[in-house]
Formats: C-alpha cells, sequence, structure tokens
C-alpha cells in the first residue's frame, strides 16, 4: 500500500530503469504555466511574505514538467494515461493513450494507471518478468567502474558518443520554464486548490496554473549495500526535520552557462532548445552534483544515474520529482565520514541515516522536499 501523499507519474521498470542516452527533452514555452495578473500578484505578496521570514531563500530559474511520452512501441502503452496534464498511479482506472505517429504520449489525469508497477509490486520494480536482471545490472552495462567523471561535473556534451546515446531516447519530457518563487506562490499557494479548479473549468487541465517544477532524487546506494538519508535541517522551505533522499533540481542556469550565457544574462529558452542534449546532460549530473554537494561524496565514487521513473508528492499540490539509483564505490563508513567532514550544503542537513538492504525485500517511505516515493529494494 502506497502512501496517500506519494503517487508514481511514470516508471521506468519496463526497461529496468534508463540510463541519459535513452531520455529526451522536448523545451516549448507552450508547457510554461498559465497565468494572470491576480495570481502574479499573489505570488509576489506569498513571496515576500516568506523571504520576510526566512530571508536565505533565494529565486532561481527551474524546468516545468509539462507532460512525456513514450517513443518506443515496446512499451506496453495501455499500462499509461489520458489526456490532462501531469498524472499519478492512484487510481485502478486505466485511461487511453494518445498516439502520436509512434509515440505514447501521457499527460493524463489522476486515472492514469502504470499497471505494470502495480501487477508486479510484489518484484522488485526494477527486476520484471521474473528476471534477475536488476538495477545494478544496468549501471554496470552503462559503466564497468563505478564513476561519474572525476571531481568536476561531466561536461554537457556537444554530441553524444556512446551507442546508445545515438539511438532515438526512449522516454522524451516535455518541459517549459518556472521558477522557485513561483512555485512557493502556486503550489505552496493557500489558494492551491482555486488554481486547481481554474486550471480544471478554464483550460481541462488542474496543473496548468501551477510552476511544477521538476526535482531529482537519489536513492544512493553504498558498496556495502547501505541506502543513504539525511535529515533535512530545520532552515529549509520544506520538510524541515524530516529524513530524505539527497536531490534537489536540474538548473537551466547551469545549462545556459554551459552553452555560453554570459553572467548576468537571463535564462534563455532559445538557447536550450537548439541543444536539448544539454538539457538531458543537466537533468542527470545534476543529481550527482546534489550527492556530491548535499552528502559530500565525489563524483569519481558515483556510478551513472539510472532514471527509475518519476514520482508525485501530494504535498506540494503533485509537484514532480525524477528519481534516480546512483551506485557508490565506497563503503557506508566512507559516506558517513565525508559527510561528517561537510560538503559545499553542509547545513541543509543535521544527520546522516544508514537503511540496511540486508532483507531480501524491504519497503521504505521517505517523506522529503519533493521526493516523497516508497522505494522498493530487493535484494538476492
Amino acid at each position: 500500500m502506497m502512501d496517500p501523499e506519494v503517487s508514481l507519474l511514470l516508471h521506468c521498470a519496463h526497461w529496468r530503469g534508463l540510463l541519459q542516452g535513452q531520455v529526451g527533452v522536448e523545451l516549448s514555452e507552450r508547457f510554461n504555466r498559465q497565468t494572470d495578473a491576480a495570481v502574479e500578484r499573489h505570488i509576489e505578496d506569498v513571496w515576500s511574505q516568506r523571504v520576510s521570514k526566512e530571508p536565505w531563500l533565494f529565486n532561481g530559474a527551474k524546468f516545468r514538467l509539462h507532460s512525456f511520452c513514450f517513443t518506443t512501441s515496446d512499451y506496453n502503452s495501455s499500462s499509461c494515461g489520458s489526456h490532462g496534464h501531469l498524472s499519478s498511479t492512484h487510481s485502478a482506472t486505466v485511461g487511453s493513450v494518445e498516439d502520436c505517429g509512434g509515440e505514447s504520449v501521457c499527460r493524463g489525469r489522476r486515472d492514469c494507471l502504470c499497471d505494470t508497477y502495480v501487477q508486479n509490486s510484489n518484484q522488485n520494480c526494477l527486476d520484471q518478468k521474473n528476471e534477475t536482471r536488476t538495477v545494478e545490472d544496468v549501471v554496470h552495462q552503462g559503466s564497468a567502474s563505478s564513476t561519474c567523471g572525476n571531481d568536476e561535473l561531466p561536461q554537457h556534451c556537444v554530441k553524444n558518443k556512446n551507442k546508445d546515446e545515438d539511438a532515438r531516447p526512449l522516454l522524451t519530457l516535455r518541459l517549459g520554464l518556472t521558477c522557485y518563487k513561483d512555485y512557493l506562490g502556486t503550489n505552496w499557494s493557500c489558494q492551491v486548490t482555486e488554481l486547481r479548479q481554474r486550471g480544471e473549468t478554464e483550460f481541462s487541465d488542474s496543473m496548468v496554473m501551477l510552476a511544477q517544477p521538476l526535482g531529482v532524487g537519489a536513492i544512493l546506494c553504498t558498496r556495502d549495500r547501505q541506502v543513504v538519508l539525511i535529515r533535512r535541517s530545520q532552515k529549509v522551505a520544506e520538510a524541515a526535520g524530516l529524513l530524505d533522499i539527497p536531490g534537489g533540481h536540474p538548473e537551466p542556469k547551469v545549462v545556459c552557462e554551459h552553452l555560453g550565457l554570459a553572467d548576468g544574462e537571463e535564462v534563455d529558452m532559445v538557447m536550450m532548445q537548439q541543444r536539448p542534449e544539454a538539457v538531458v546532460s543537466e537533468l542527470f549530473s545534476s543529481v550527482c552534483a546534489e550527492i556530491r554537494d548535499e552528502v559530500n561524496v565525489p563524483l569519481r565514487c558515483l556510478g551513472k544515474p539510472v532514471l527509475m521513473g518519476v514520482a508525485l508528492n501530494h504535498t506540494s499540490a503533485e509537484r514532480p520529482s525524477a528519481e534516480f539509483y546512483v551506485s557508490s564505490s565506497l563503503t557506508s563508513d566512507d559516506v558517513r565520514a565525508l559527510y561528517w567532514e561537510g560538503g559545499a550544503e553542509a547545513h541543509e542537513s543535521t544527520d546522516i541515516v544508514f537503511l540496511s538492504r540486508t532483507v531480501s525485500k524491504l519497503f521504505v517511505e521517505l517523506q522529503g522536499e519533493g521526493h516523497d516515493i516508497y522505494i522498493y529494494i530487493h535484494t538476492y
């Protein structure tokens, strides 16, 4: 049974997780939220109130997840959603799937159901069809060693170099732009119910007026098979004091800076539209950067991130977060020692906790910023 505050928008169990070259993005201003003058005034009021109480808050551009589509007929399209916008996996009603030239488009409502996940909940969500190949196998297939590069972030590649990255992506995320201020002023607003009702009435989309910034979260597993959790500090905007997985946001500004944006210039949608692979690179590398900054684990000690799926946090009006599996070549003792040395974002957490994977099957409920998800861990 899943936490009612959490649902799955999509999962990648059919492929046992997706590597960077198997994911694409489509960027457009069409995927931005809808708004009007009254909503903008409300957002400014909310922001002013929050900053006055929490002066350490700062605004920044974020990617807005509008929808997604599967670009392969290999996926069982009947297991995912209908018209609308972001969808969850609570209801037992399966909607229709819009076919766009071979693409299974999921913009669905809350009646979207990922059958494969639900029907196989007694199996490892990354180990279906009674096969024993796990997400770790995907990691080792993609990288012979446990490394995410060197101590610097992986550069946004000019051209995909790996054979698997030359193929058509299996999953495409449709992204617009939003910002953290808009997120607090919509998803966390006292008027969020009204905004969702307006969206449904005026646009047939209950999410269309919400910021819906895409977060990232990491299921970080150590060499001795421990899952890393951190306890969030009291000086964070969300989920203060709760256990969480390492995570944060992919940053549009980082993408644009890698593409030549000068200091002080605004994030440029057109620039990113010309280089969508740079956005995918930021999506995958940002989760490693968050592990480095929050847990103080060097990038060279991390495996390639494997996308497990996207979870929706109902506490923040179904805010989406891409959840990754990331292996580490370090033991839990190594990670603990590095954590207490302090990383770039050490102030965001107060403790580190390790979840043992010695049991054969285990459900774990995490409650944190945008990463509320049940993790199903299957060991052998």
